[in-house]
């Protein structure tokens, strides 16, 4: 990463993502840390690009927040190439990645490709929003995360959030989305 990569990532660190082998193990570990509830979406086939080839992993997402900062758990089902999966072939587990989130995806998109940095993993969220991750400093994090900010996207971070400001620390802690 040679350019600053302050000029290229869109305003303020949104959400810290995790990739989990086992979802009930991880949202039982952080409720015990006091965050939730966590809003559960799949599991879900999505089409995505992994390092140029076209893949098509099921994976199941959950979200909570911690004051303004969002929290994402992971979960692949199934071997398909994705950078969730080569994280968790290397041995890895836990957090992943940082994730900005953009008004205008286009423009982020040019950024990043200016200024030389690979694109890991790419998708369109099954055509609800596109997102991509590149590498990023070993310091840092695995992967820097980049999700176009739609309506849809900020009616969702908008109810996670609500539902963390809201909950009183018991009732209904891990709730579906659909």
């Amino acid at each position: 990463m040679t350019t600053e990569i302050t000029s290229v990532l869109p305003g303020p660190i949104r959400q810290n993502g995790y990739v989990v082998s086992d979802l009930d193990a991880a949202i039982a570990e952080w409720l015990a840390l006091g965050v939730g509830p966590w809003i559960t979406l799949g599991p879900m086939e999505q089409a995505m690009v992994f390092r140029g080839e076209p893949t098509n992993p099921t994976i199941t997402l959950a979200f909570a927040n911690s004051g303004d900062l969002q929290i994402e758990l992971i979960h692949q089902t199934g071997d398909a190439p994705t950078a969730y999966q080569e994280f968790l072939d290397g041995g890895r587990e836990g957090f992943h990645h940082l994730a900005w989130w953009a008004e205008d995806f286009d423009a982020v998109e040019a950024a990043v490709a200016d200024a030389g940095w690979q694109v890991v993993l790419a998708g369109d969220g099954g055509g609800t929003t596109r997102f991509l991750y590149c590498e990023a400093p070993a310091v840092a994090a695995t992967c820097l995360e980049v999700m176009e900010l739609n309506d849809m996207t900020r009616g969702l971070m908008d109810h996670v959030r609500q539902a963390a400001e809201t909950w009183d620390g018991t009732t209904d802690p891990v709730r579906t989305l659909f």
